[in-house]
């Protein structure tokens, strides 16, 4: 492909136009995949055109992985994958199973045409970093799950400021990014005190709280309702060798936790929803059965993986705070 036909006033924008010269190039297979493309310069000269708009279009096409540029010597042809229109790059912090139905909701309401890549960082900051780093460019939308990772606004700031959006958890340092976010310290807070006539039973309020994934909100939140309605309560770490407190309501974001607590409660033959109470954090299918039903503090991923499509099919730029609800079941 030696020239690019550029047109004046026919309504589409040059460099639009530059696109659809190339994605018809290859097509109809005049262009072929690893064929170099005409320099900046030859697009440019012909017609007057700025710089900026042979670039905008090249980045365009480079963000949808169908072209790649080789530093001095120019731009190629990468793919012949022409249809797709969006080249997205989700970086999730682990893979559970909430993650996974947002991901399913996402990918069902965000219609053809659409790539989209996903990662993870396990909650380690070089992992994001380096994820990060290595997809600087190649993308035309960056959803990110930074959770309760710190100093990685700046990391995330090197990305393309109109093209990121943030995932589940926010803070003060991203609020310049779009977001479909929790709000953890609400939630809790909301959630307890929509169950305060069954857990008015309970003298005693615990919340097992690692603190390494869990949102630091779910604490806060959790403190201000104790403290608030003057209830006695503990935050541990972690229940291991604990006994189970008779009497005592369970507040359990981490589902290992939870297991644990039901584990020891059967060798201690406690019957849970009388000795004691549990609160369990994230709404799941199994949760519906296990011991005859465990009382949960859930967003809904669904909506969020939804409301997340919507966002990138439509480009608005709104920090949406995804709604939470308390489930109540035998366990309380």
């Amino acid at each position: 492909m030696k020239a690019i036909p550029i047109q004046n006033n026919i309504g589409l924008p040059k460099y639009k136009q530059i696109i659809n010269a190339i994605e018809k190039a290859i097509e109809s297979q005049d262009l072929k995949k690893d064929d170099k493309l005409p320099s900046i310069n030859k697009i440019c000269l012909p017609y007057n055109l700025s710089r900026d708009t042979a670039l905008q279009a090249y980045d365009d096409l480079k963000k949808r992985g169908i072209i790649y540029a080789i530093p001095g010597k120019g731009y190629y042809v990468k793919s012949v994958e022409i249809s797709i229109k969006q080249k997205i790059f989700l970086l999730f912090d682990e893979l559970n199973i909430f993650k996974e139905d947002i991901y399913n909701s996402f990918l069902k309401n965000i219609g053809k045409n659409v790539q989209v890549d996903i990662f993870f960082h396990h909650f380690n900051v070089q992992v994001f970093q380096k994820l990060i780093n290595d997809s600087n460019g190649n993308y035309t939308k960056y959803i990110i799950m930074p959770t309760n990772l710190i100093n990685v606004a700046a990391i995330i700031k090197t990305l393309p400021v109109n093209d990121v959006i943030i995932l589940d958890q926010t803070n003060d340092e991203l609020k310049s990014f779009p977001a479909i976010y929790q709000n953890h310290k609400k939630d809790i807070f909301e959630g307890l005190y929509k169950g305060k006539t069954r857990l008015n039973k309970y003298k005693k309020f615990i919340m097992i709280f690692p603190g390494f994934r869990e949102p630091l909100g779910m604490k806060i939140g959790f403190e201000n309702y104790c403290t608030e309605y003057a209830i006695d309560y503990e935050i541990i770490s972690e229940f291991t060798d604990n006994e189970i407190t008779i009497g005592g309501v369970y507040i359990i974001p981490n589902d290992r936790d939870l297991v644990s607590v039901i584990e020891k409660a059967r060798q201690q033959n406690l019957k849970l929803g009388t000795d004691f109470g549990i609160i369990s954090y994230n709404e799941t299918s199994l949760k519906k059965v296990v011991s005859n039903g465990i009382t949960t503090i859930s967003t809904d991923f669904t909506t969020m993986g939804k409301l997340l499509a919507q966002m990138v099919l439509t480009g608005k730029k709104e920090q949406i705070e995804n709604k939470s609800a308390l489930i109540i079941r035998n366990s309380l």
